[in-house]
């Protein structure tokens, strides 16, 4: 790998905890909780493993999104779910308070950190996503989401997508599905505040099914995504 690189590892949706100040909130959604609305299944595995071998910094959040969601803007009207965007003004103020600003600010200053040192950054935001949506089946195994108009997003993508295939034939990997790198999300607001040659953010989206399936082809999955990963980099 080369020396100016400098991997970071996040996991915005990894938990379904919601702190005890703030269940009475949840009275009613709890069923949300325990499904994708609550978290990303399997991704907070993912992220430890690529941390792992890649020796780098993990950043992880095993509080609910459904609290609020790490992994949009403020201003986004998703940013809280349907149990917390109703709540008072001073409630909200104090769940982006103590919930949101302490993570993204952390992770952002790791990034400015690194490149003040003259590393690139490397950002793998790890997610995971439900094999069926609305009855339309999620046709890939792996998605990688990143901005078309940055190419050394697009151009790791492509290479790491060739290093997939190489290993594994039949792992059907596509780029910016089942959502877009574009759209909103952590990396699209680190794009606007560091320069596309010093950072660069992927979000890894990883099909549930495999998850779900768990035992030796979910470890090995794992370890194929951080080894294809060095690859692609080198």
């Amino acid at each position: 790998m080369p020396t100016n690189i400098h991997f970071l590892i996040s996991c915005e949706h990894g938990g379904n905890r919601i702190p005890l100040r703030y269940r009475p909130l949840f009275e009613g959604y709890e069923h949300l909780l325990h499904s994708h609305r609550g978290y990303d299944s399997g991704a907070l595995g993912l992220a430890k493993k690529l941390a792992m071998a890649l020796h780098s910094p993990l950043f992880a959040a095993t509080t609910s999104r459904l609290l609020i969601d790490l992994n949009r803007s403020i201003g986004h009207p998703r940013l809280y779910s349907e149990a917390t965007r109703h709540t008072p003004a001073a409630i909200r103020h104090e769940i982006l308070k103590y919930h949101y600003l302490p993570y993204r600010t952390l992770v952002e200053a790791n990034i400015a950190d690194a490149i003040r040192s003259g590393l690139r950054v490397i950002h793998i935001s790890s997610h995971s996503f439900t094999p069926e949506l609305d009855g339309e089946v999620r046709n890939t195994d792996i998605g990688l989401l990143y901005d078309p108009s940055r190419n050394l997003e697009q151009d790791l993508c492509n290479r790491w997508r060739t290093c997939l295939g190489a290993h594994m034939p039949n792992l059907k990997v596509r780029r910016n599905y089942p959502y877009m790198g574009s759209a909103n999300g952590f990396p699209t607001y680190l794009r606007r505040r560091f320069p596309d040659g010093a950072y660069v953010g992927i979000e890894l989206e990883v099909n549930q099914k495999h998850i779900l399936k768990g035992g030796w082809r979910w470890h090995a999955l794992r370890s194929l995504l951080a080894d294809t990963l060095n690859e692609a980099v080198a």
